[in-house]
This record gives C-alpha cells, sequence and structure tokens, in this order.
C-alpha cells in the first residue's frame, strides 16, 4: 500500500495532506468491510454515483458491513481530519455521497431487513433501496411512503423528508419514522426516537445527514396491497388543459389518490402531456374517483390498471442512472394561468428527450402535519415544479444546463418560499439551503451546535454550526 494524498478538514477550509502506507495498513486491518484506494480492484465501480456528471476520486471508500465498520471509519477520519463524504444508495443529484481526496464511508452492503408483520413495522440497515424494502414488506401486504423511485436508497430519502406516492394517505417518509440509530460525530452510538435523544429524533426527519451516520431505520408500515394506477398520455397540444384540469382535480383529491402531471417524451419519441395515477384504497372505489380524469381530453392513451405497489413504484421511468443529471425545484405558491403557460412554453423547447417536467402534491396527510413537528417544514405548498434535465453526452451539457436555468429563472416567480432538500442541485448555494430548512433553520443550527460543533459532517446539504 503506497502513501496516499488526502484532503483534510482545517476549521471551514481544506487542505492537501500525506497518510502514510503503514496508517493505512492499521486501518484497513482494523475493517471487516473492504478498504478500497485508487489502485484496488473494484475502486472504480465503487466511486461512482447516480448522476453521471459526478466525476470525484476519494482517496479511500470504506465498504462498511455492519456499525463496528462506520465507527472505526468515523474515529479514523477524526483522528486525521480527513473529508468524510457518506453513502447510502448514492443516488443524490448533487453528488454528496463522494468527494475528490477524501474518505467515502459506503453503507450500500449493509442490506439487512427486518418486518415484523405484527407491529407493521420494518427495520431496515442504510443500504437498503426503496425496491428492496418493498419487496419484503409486500410480502405481509405492507409498505411504507418510500418515495417514487425504488432505485433510490432509503436514508437519503427519509433524512431530507420523503415525498411520495403513499404520502396523501400515510405522510412523508420521516412521518412513519420510528426511530434510527446513529453513529455521532464523536464516535458514539445513539437511538434516537420521540423517547430517546427526541431532540435528534426531530431533526432526523428533515435535516439530511447534518448529525451523524444513521445505520438503520425502523418505519411505521401500513396495509398496502391491489392499487390503481397508471399513466394517461395526451397530445402535447393540450397541455395546458390537461394541467389546468389536473389541478382542478386535485384540489378536491382523497387522501387515497395521488397524482403527478407534466411533459414528457412518449415511447414514439413525441412530446406529450401526462397525468400519473396512484390510488391506495378499493380498486373498485378507485375506478369511481378516477372516472372524471379518465373522461377528460379523452386521453390518447389510459394505461391505468390494478398494479401493485412495486409497479406504481415504477411509474416515473424518466429517472435513469449513469446518464447526465442537472436538476431545478421549486414549491410553488399555486397553479396560476400565467405559471401554466410559462410551464408550457419553456416545456415546449426542451432540449432533450429524456428531459422530463414534472409537478408533484404536497397532499392529504403530509400536508395537515404542522410545519415545526419534524424538521421538513414545506406542508402548505400546493405542489413541487420538479425540472429534470437528463442527456447521454457529457459534450451537450452547456445546452442542457442553459436551458434548464432559463427555464426554472423564468418559474421561479411563482415559487412559495422553501425547496425540497433532496432535491437540491448541483449549483443551488447556501441560500437556497437555507431556505430548503425554511422556519426550522435555526432550531437546526442548535442541534448541529450539539451534535457536530466542527462541522465533521459538512458534504450535505449543509447546516453549519456557530460555535
Amino acid at each position: 500500500m503506497p502513501d496516499l494524498h488526502v484532503i483534510t478538514t482545517m476549521g471551514a477550509g481544506l487542505k492537501d495532506a500525506v497518510l502514510k502506507a503503514s496508517i493505512i495498513d492499521d486501518f484497513k486491518a482494523g475493517l471487516r468491510g473492504a478498504l478500497l484506494c485508487p489502485d484496488d480492484v473494484g475502486y472504480e465501480e465503487a466511486r461512482k454515483v447516480w448522476n453521471g456528471m459526478i466525476d470525484r476520486h476519494p482517496a479511500m471508500i470504506v465498504r462498511c458491513t455492519g456499525v463496528a465498520d462506520v465507527l472505526t471509519a468515523v474515529r479514523f477520519a477524526r483522528a486525521h481530519n480527513l473529508l468524510v463524504a457518506v453513502r447510502g444508495g448514492g443516488h443524490n443529484v448533487a453528488g454528496h455521497a463522494t468527494c475528490d481526496g477524501g474518505l467515502v464511508i459506503d453503507l450500500s452492503p449493509m442490506k439487512g431487513i427486518w418486518v415484523d408483520p405484527t407491529r407493521h413495522t420494518v427495520r431496515a440497515q442504510s443500504g437498503v433501496t426503496w425496491g428492496e424494502l418493498d419487496r419484503e414488506t409486500q410480502v405481509f401486504g405492507l409498505a411504507t411512503t418510500g418515495g417514487t423511485d425504488p432505485t433510490t436508497g432509503i436514508a437519503g430519502l427519509t433524512l431530507g423528508g420523503g415525498l411520495g406516492w403513499l404520502q396523501g394517505k400515510y405522510g412523508l417518509t420521516c412521518d412513519n419514522l420510528v426511530s434510527a440509530d446513529v453513529v455521532t460525530a464523536n464516535g458514539q452510538c445513539l437511538r434516537a426516537s420521540a423517547t430517546e435523544h427526541a431532540d435528534l429524533f426531530w431533526g432526523l426527519r428533515g435535516g439530511c445527514g447534518n448529525f451523524g451516520i444513521v445505520t438503520a431505520f425502523e418505519y411505521q408500515l401500513h396495509p398496502v396491497g391491489q392499487m390503481l394506477g397508471g399513466t394517461l398520455l395526451y397530445p402535447f397540444a393540450q397541455a395546458k388543459d390537461v394541467l389546468r384540469f389536473y389541478r382542478d382535480y386535485m384540489s378536491e383529491a382523497p387522501d387515497e389518490l395521488n397524482a403527478a402531471a407534466g411533459v414528457l417524451t412518449d415511447q414514439d419519441g413525441n412530446l406529450a402531456s401526462a397525468i400519473l395515477v396512484s390510488y391506495c384504497g378499493p380498486v373498485e372505489e378507485g375506478e369511481r374517483v378516477l372516472q372524471p380524469l379518465r373522461s377528460f381530453g379523452p386521453p390518447a392513451q389510459d394505461l391505468i390498471r390494478p398494479m401493485t405497489y412495486a409497479e406504481i413504484q415504477n411509474l416515473l421511468y424518466v429517472f435513469q442512472a449513469g446518464v447526465q443529471n442537472y436538476w431545478k425545484v421549486d414549491f410553488l405558491q399555486g397553479l396560476t394561468e400565467e405559471a401554466l403557460d410559462t410551464i408550457v412554453t419553456y416545456s415546449a423547447t426542451k432540449t432533450s428527450s429524456m428531459t422530463a417536467v414534472a409537478l408533484f402534491p404536497i397532499n392529504g396527510v403530509a400536508s395537515r402535519m404542522g410545519q415545526q413537528e419534524t424538521a421538513f417544514p414545506h406542508r402548505k405548498h400546493s405542489h413541487q415544479l420538479f425540472i429534470v434535465s437528463q442527456w447521454q453526452d457529457p459534450a451537450e451539457s452547456d445546452k442542457h444546463i442553459h436551458w434548464t436555468r432559463e427555464f426554472w429563472q423564468a418559474t421561479h416567480r411563482f415559487a412559495g418560499v422553501g425547496v425540497y432538500v433532496n432535491e437540491l442541485g448541483l449549483d443551488d448555494g447556501d441560500d437556497r439551503v437555507r431556505s430548503a430548512y425554511g422556519v426550522n433553520y435555526e432550531r437546526l443550527v442548535a442541534l448541529k451546535n450539539t451534535y457536530d460543533p466542527t462541522n465533521f459532517f459538512r458534504l450535505n446539504p449543509n447546516i453549519r454550526p456557530t460555535l
């Protein structure tokens, strides 16, 4: 093992340093999981994250097999002032799961899942993805709110709030968190729940990875059997009418119904408007509730049918791993006629067939929680506007990024106060990060001062300590 050039943290700044080979060998010997350095087999694959635009080269990657490895890695990083990134699913579009020159604490090998069908709970380690969790819970006819993409890791989604198809009936992912096991910056193992370290438990539900490394999550589960879901596709010429109808229809939707609407390229390569639907309740009742939606237009394609929750989780097929991703998002104050006109006008000019524009609501149970009941505060916005730019060729990046920024700048005047922290992008600065935490920001700073006063966990939508 050769000496390694590393990046260390010096207060708010970073500094180059060298770690001796003997120190690295001792570190490796204390791990059960693999320690990967740049010359090791498997390093190139392990350093990749979901967004193909992120191309970073950590000095070391610890492939943790359990809490002991996480503790060993945290203590080693503290002893040598190493820059640390924490990886769960690696899905964050801004690339927080990796870094240049630092230590990546990779939880993705930690895949344990334990379902308690009597208590309707599940306990899962932090390397689990939502598709993996759903596979186990659905055996018992149970599920919890788990985003809109089965490849997303449970850790990042939960810690940032967790919008998803079941939120209208059962609340956000963070609303269903029962407890969490946490390794703190000073190398302690804590259990956070409503009765144990309740302050930390509050902060984990929307405060991201600022306070420690969660090694396991426990969730409340709910009965989720056969659902009704699918996609309605319309010619793009009807996009304004479709989005207006969607707005009005969702304003009176029952908790069991969730739906997204927007613009995409269909499988024939044509620009199309779409409504994606999820109904969690008796299929017969869902057919009645969805009848006005299915009659409107009428759609060019009606793909709604009874389906499993796993199939619902695959409705948003626009997300692809390994390609170039650049996103801009906002919570909107409302879908005014001017806002709809602007969304349709810019959607018509999208520069990549892989790009999609989506509106997703904050509805039902998720919207009735108080702003300060969890660290996630954004309960009263009607919809999120989600501009998902994707493309294959890195040489085309300037064109697609320019279009995305122009679109976002044109619609930002319709935005409310705040942004979804899980979808902050590569160039969202401190002001956007602060707005993501909204009215809870100062309380989160106080929590950071308690659990991470040196900002050891800084590669995240960062809450800077003031101590």
